[in-house]
């Protein structure tokens, strides 16, 4: 998918501020047991059609409104994903602004899993 340039850049600007990780260092966190949430941020239709093993939904639209019931302790690890790792940069950015500091996006997302031929899950 080609992205416009405004938002390429907004992403470009909140990866310079969040911590970025990769499939590859995910699954092999989930593998040692490491305890960290792990939280789709893509659209409900994308949720559907499968997602990680182990993953909440909670979509890149209510995630900032809802995160706070959610996830009321600020400094949860939690590792976010979308699709690519865009959506999931800008979702990490916001949750740093509201006050988190145990955030990770997952570069290469959704996609990135699916192409190493990782488990997925469907509900």
């Amino acid at each position: 998918m080609a992205h416009s340039p405004q938002f390429l850049k907004l992403v470009n600007e909140a990866k310079k501020q969040v911590k970025e990780t990769n499939v590859a260092d995910v699954k092999l966190r989930m593998d040692s047991g490491e305890k960290f949430l792990l939280v789709d941020v893509r659209e409900d239709n994308e949720w559907e059609k499968g997602h990680l093993p182990g993953a909440v939904h909670m979509g890149r639209g209510v995630i900032e409104r809802d995160i706070e019931t959610q996830v009321p302790e600020t400094s949860t690890k939690m590792i976010l994903y979308c699709g690519g790792g865009f959506r999931s940069a800008l979702v990490a950015d916001n949750l740093q602004k509201m006050g988190y500091t145990n955030v990770e996006s997952m570069d290469g997302g959704w996609k990135g899993w699916v192409a190493a031929g990782l488990p997925t899950k469907k509900d």
